[in-house]
């Protein structure tokens, strides 16, 4: 069955940075396209970034030139590279696979000083 699991969560002050990685199974990782979700204290999830199978990129305005995504086929793996972190960064960070809406169980990501 498909499954997804995240890690890579923390806390870290204003400023930091953190990676996240997504791994994969249970399905032939390099034919879909993956996402990343935030969800916010007392909100709904929000798209972050997603990566196409052809490596195509989209990102949400509020992250764009401090997130990257990319993946790793061969390690069936999803990443998402973050920097400049901010307060309202913080959430629980989901993998998603859109077709099908398979989730992961989340990371908390906590950016306080």
């Amino acid at each position: 069955q498909v499954q997804l699991v995240e890690s890579g969560g923390g806390l870290v002050q204003p400023g930091g940075s953190l990676n996240l990685s997504c791994a994969a199974s249970g399905f032939t990782f390099a034919w879909y396209k993956m996402s990343w979700y935030r969800q916010a204290p007392g909100k709904g999830r929000d798209l972050v970034a997603d990566i196409n199978s052809d490596g195509r990129t989209n990102y949400a305005d509020s992250v764009k030139g401090r997130f990257t995504i990319s993946r790793d086929n061969a390690k069936n793996r999803v990443f998402l590279q973050m920097n400049s972190l901010k307060p309202e960064d913080t959430g629980v960070y989901y993998c998603q696979r859109e077709i099908g809406n398979y989730w992961g169980q989340g990371t908390q990501d906590t950016v306080s000083s």
